[in-house]
């Protein structure tokens, strides 16, 4: 499994939590993780991008 795909998941893992948790304060930090994480893949993914462009 790739990284992307793996950070992916992560955050998809965080919006359920989030979704999931009753302490409002818990699934706020959870959706910011999970945007973080989501961020963290797409800057993975233009990387990856750019590096295929070069060669």
């Amino acid at each position: 499994m790739g990284a992307v795909k793996d950070i992916r998941e992560q955050a998809a893992a965080a919006e359920k939590v989030a979704a999931r948790t009753a302490d409002v304060f818990v699934a706020d930090q959870m959706k910011t993780l999970a945007e973080a994480f989501r961020a963290q893949a797409a800057t993975l993914k233009k990387e990856k991008k750019k590096k295929k462009k070069r060669k």
